[in-house]
């Protein structure tokens, strides 16, 4: 009897021991979390404050003087070590904190030129000259006023507690990632030779497909290559009352609008990802005039390298053909004058960063999403040998996602005059997030 009883003895002890290291780790980890609380709830404030101020003061791609101003001056009164004007207005901070990886937080600074329609009471009301001189409206309509909000909120935490990481934190302002060419110049001007260079990278963006509260994790491709061209069809202008005596090039170009989406549909493999969307046409002065040429403004999508060269190849046969079918008086310009790649988030830095942000948010609150059909070029810094973990932000109302979903229907997208993100919880999650990254990162893991 007495041999057939200590088997069990040691298995309640063993027992025990696992339930108070449970119990231990439970502890720690609630005493974590009352602390990022008390953490949060006190940057939270003048996070909030400042998101209603870029709101409001919107800037375009490559004119964000103020913008960055803003940022430069908090992250200098924190005790970063500020340098402005990279690749333009971008900023670069750095707190160094003894031995350890150094570790890139990056936001981007720019609004868009699109007009507010949310109706809410700090709209942007900002009109400003584009790069052509056209007056034109501008919004944070892509949320990158959150991410800012959330990083400056994210250099508070972190500079108040710096008992709890070692390394060298880099932050990153980065200009023009609308017309995906900041990251380029802030590599052309230096930034690996500059600075150091950073031993993984981390950034996130905000949307209305997942609710606030949550985050969504992809590892491996992101989202898509991204393409803009710019089309200019050549014709003969004239009086409208006679089309006879002119080539209209608005014609031509309707045709090759209608043309160029039979590309993905007919031409690319099914299966395989294309988008290819004019976003802009601009011909003509009065109604009673056919110009003598017009303009298309392209974006082209895509997630394979041989797929993009399809789409392109097929985009200058179709505009060329359409132009000679319509008697074009010569060649269309085919201008290809932005690009990025797809961003790459390092599969086994994601599986890593689970762990944290699931500590952080909940298991239930951080999601295995699939690729994106949106481009970045935070493309440019995974380029340069930085791993890198690119995620997205839940910026969606709950109630309103779901009753969208309920209705076969979808929230506003980013980019919409009617885009807006849940900001209480989605500033407070995106927080959460960045703070628990970086310490997990800084500590060396």
């Amino acid at each position: 009897m007495l041999n057939e009883a200590r088997p069990s003895y040691h298995r309640r002890n063993m027992k025990m021991s696992k339930l108070l290291v449970l119990a231990l780790l439970a502890t720690s980890a609630f005493a974590q979390t009352a602390q990022h609380s008390k953490e949060l709830d006190a940057a939270y404030p003048a996070a909030h404050e400042l998101y209603l101020d870029l709101h409001q003061n919107p800037e375009l791609s490559s004119h964000e003087t103020q913008t960055a101003a803003k940022l430069a001056e908090r992250l200098r009164s924190l005790g970063y070590e500020v340098t402005e004007h990279v690749g333009g207005t971008g900023i670069v901070a750095i707190l160094k904190n003894g031995n350890g990886p150094t570790v890139m937080l990056r936001t981007e600074l720019d609004a868009l030129p699109v007009e507010e329609k949310t109706g809410l009471p700090y709209a942007s009301k900002v009109h400003t000259k584009d790069d052509a001189g056209r007056d034109v409206p501008a919004m944070h309509a892509c949320g990158h006023d959150l991410h800012m909000s959330a990083l400056v909120a994210t250099a508070t935490i972190m500079a108040h507690s710096k008992e709890t990481w070692h390394g060298t934190l880099m932050l990153i302002g980065q200009p023009a990632e609308e017309t995906i060419s900041g990251a380029k110049a802030m590599i052309a001007d230096g930034f690996l030779t500059r600075f150091p260079k950073p031993d993984v990278g981390v950034a996130l963006h905000v949307g209305n497909e997942l609710p606030a509260g949550t985050v969504g994790i992809t590892p491996g491709i992101y989202n898509t290559n991204a393409d803009s061209l710019r089309v200019t069809i050549y014709g003969k202008g004239g009086h409208g009352a006679a089309p006879n005596t002119t080539i209209d090039p608005i014609v031509i170009a309707a045709k090759t609008i209608v043309a160029l989406q039979t590309i993905d549909s007919r031409e690319v493999k099914p299966g395989e990802l294309a988008v290819i969307t004019v976003g802009y046409i601009r011909a003509g002065t009065k109604n009673n005039i056919i110009p003598d040429q017009a303009e298309m403004g392209l974006t082209v999508r895509t997630f394979k390298a041989d797929v993009r060269k399809q789409v392109l190849a097929a985009i200058d046969r179709v505009v060329k053909g359409e132009a000679m079918a319509g008697g074009a008086t010569r060649e269309p310009l085919i201008e290809h004058y932005e690009w990025t790649d797809a961003v790459f988030n390092d599969p086994a830095l994601a599986n890593r960063l689970r762990a944290p942000l699931e500590t952080a948010l909940g298991k239930q609150n951080v999601i295995t999403e699939e690729p994106i059909t949106p481009s970045e070029d935070y493309s440019y810094f995974v380029e340069q040998g930085i791993p890198s973990l690119y995620f997205s932000l839940g910026g969606a109302d709950p109630d309103k996602l779901a009753e969208a979903h309920k209705a076969g229907t979808s929230l506003p997208s980013n980019h919409s005059p009617y885009f807006t993100p849940d900001v209480e919880p989605a500033l407070r999650t995106g927080i959460t997030a960045e703070v628990a990254v970086l310490r997990y990162l800084l500590a060396g893991k």
